[in-house]
């Protein structure tokens, strides 16, 4: 929660910067940042995926679906 709340901190700096007409750069600069913040969130909700959800399917012998998702997922992840 804690990356996601400062994500949207940095969205709202970036309609300020917008609102202020800020040097497209700079702008350019704090998407990538954002993207980059988002890019962690996603990984860490992936790796929670993996050591909970993951985990507890193997247990229960029902793994292939989850490795599929988790794929899928990571490919998603990949391609953006």
């Amino acid at each position: 929660m804690a990356r996601l709340k400062r994500v949207e901190g940095q969205i709202r700096g970036l309609q300020r910067m917008v609102d202020e007409d800020t040097y497209c750069i700079d702008i350019l600069t704090q998407i990538s940042a954002a993207k980059s913040a988002l890019h962690a969130v996603a990984v860490g909700l992936l790796e929670d995926h993996l050591k909970h959800c993951v985990v507890h399917a193997a247990a229960e012998g029902d793994v292939d679906a989850k490795i599929k998702e988790a794929s899928a997922a990571i490919a998603r992840l990949v391609k953006s």
